[in-house]
């Protein structure tokens, strides 16, 4: 453990001294983009600029659809029904091995269900395990980040396999639709999930302290803050406020949405994409919270969380537009052709997208970037897009383990620093691509 603690705080020293913000991080890689295009292509600056303006509101819909996931995540999140049964299971454990299981267990599988929904509901799980329990706080947070590092780009909300299921996605002229069945349904997929979930549910209990005077307990101040009512009190009698806290209103509204939901499941048989998952849970959001005020002050504070998103995506799109106009797919496209062969280049994009992903922490947006030339150089080589899409999407989220973005919203909760968890979640990612990489090479997709 004093090599990870050692290697745990260089990587920490590292993103603190010279990783800037993800805002700036995307201004860098606009600057390499034109770089790029004016160092491989024959278009002067003039031209890239104009690739450059004319696509920095082609992925508007899809900027859209990532904030909805992560609104509507919370929204179900701090819903009081939720919130009161998170607060049920945490008193389940009788042991800090047993809790930290059972934190393992909720946050790989509401990843899996939602992401944005793990990110709260895993926080909030936190505190309440830590109030009730002596277990080590920092690795039962590292626990609670689990999802977004190995299960969230394998399931049901998942960016680049939805996005590309989703009718009018940005490819659909060059792909086509790659319909759920073809990636996170897949037997190859399923099955590596299982095997990772289950691998973790033995292995990370195990690295809970086992000297007492080696345990890390939550500051009782922290932990035991009362909740925020979601419900605000009123005394004015009016009819506009008694609609604005009549349960009945969020009753009738979310059996409405989940009687179409259950009707496009049936008649679509089952087929998910971006737009099926934010409605549902949209009007899920809805008939939990009941009241519309209850709905709409976690509407609010849900809407504090997406800025980052509406402020990113445009200069993502405005580099796809250089990307995609200037023929700068099929160069770097080439550039994989030739350090790779068909057995190999599922397990170089895994690789790749993950190294990438370190420094462009966004499933949709490195979507937007990578897509044109990984899925140009997968029809060269014959391999088919949904393999592609699958390494792309394990890949993205291995790096998430070790890459703080994800984590503030779970990290602020908490009220603890990502080094302090930083050592648990490289001792496991290093174990983790390892087995998925072996994955990707010897077992075909």
């Amino acid at each position: 453990m004093r090599l990870i603690s050692s290697l745990s705080s260089s990587l920490t020293s590292f993103s603190q001294k010279f990783i800037p913000s993800s805002f700036v991080i995307a201004l860098i890689l606009t600057v390499f983009t034109f770089a790029l295009a004016l160092i491989f292509t024959n278009f002067g600056l003039f031209n890239l600029i104009q690739f450059w303006g004319n696509g920095f509101w082609e992925l508007l819909s899809f900027a859209m659809q990532m904030c909805l996931i992560i609104f509507t995540g919370y929204i179900v999140a701090v819903s009081p029904l939720v919130s009161r049964f998170l607060n049920f299971l945490a008193n389940l454990p009788k042991g800090p091995k047993s809790s930290i299981l059972l934190m393992v267990i909720l946050s790989l599988s509401l990843s899996w269900i939602h992401w944005g929904f793990s990110i709260v509901g895993s926080a909030i799980m936190v505190k309440f395990i830590a109030s009730k329990q002596k277990v080590d706080y920092r690795l039962l947070v590292a626990a609670a980040y689990l999802g977004m590092g190995c299960t969230w780009h394998s399931g049901l909300s998942a960016s680049a396999p939805l996005l590309v299921a989703t009718p009018g996605h940005f490819l659909e002229k060059e792909i086509g639709l790659i319909p759920l069945s073809q990636t996170i349904f897949t037997s190859f997929n399923l099955f590596l999930t299982g095997f990772i979930f289950l691998f973790l549910c033995f292995f990370v209990p195990n690295l809970h302290p086992k000297r007492e005077e080696d345990i890390v307990v939550a500051d009782p101040a922290l932990v035991n803050e009362e909740q925020i009512s979601l419900i605000p009190k009123f005394k004015d009698k009016s009819f506009a406020n008694l609609l604005d806290n009549s349960p009945w209103v969020g009753l009738f509204f979310g059996i409405l949405g989940m009687l179409w939901l259950f009707w496009f499941l049936i008649s679509k048989k089952f087929e998910i994409n971006l737009n099926v998952l934010n409605f549902g849970f949209l009007f899920l959001g809805i008939l939990l919270h009941l009241r519309p005020s209850s709905f709409l002050r976690a509407a609010e504070e849900a809407g504090k969380l997406i800025f980052g998103v509406i402020l990113q995506f445009p200069f993502y799109a405005g580099m796809y537009g250089i990307i995609k106009s200037s023929g700068l797919a099929q160069i770097v496209g080439n550039w994989f052709i030739q350090i790779s062969s068909q057995k190999t280049y599922p397990a170089i994009v895994y690789w790749y997208s993950g190294l990438v992903n370190y420094f462009v922490p966004s499933g949709g947006s490195k979507w937007a970037i990578e897509a044109p030339y990984i899925l140009s150089a997968a029809k060269s080589l014959g391999v088919s897009n949904s393999k592609v899409v699958i390494a792309y999407a394990w890949g993205d989220m291995a790096t998430d383990l070790i890459q703080p973005f994800w984590a503030i919203p779970l990290l602020s909760v908490a009220k603890i620093d990502f080094k302090d968890i930083l050592g648990y979640e490289i001792l496991i990612f290093l174990i983790y691509i390892v087995i998925v990489s072996a994955a990707f090479l010897f077992f075909p997709l």
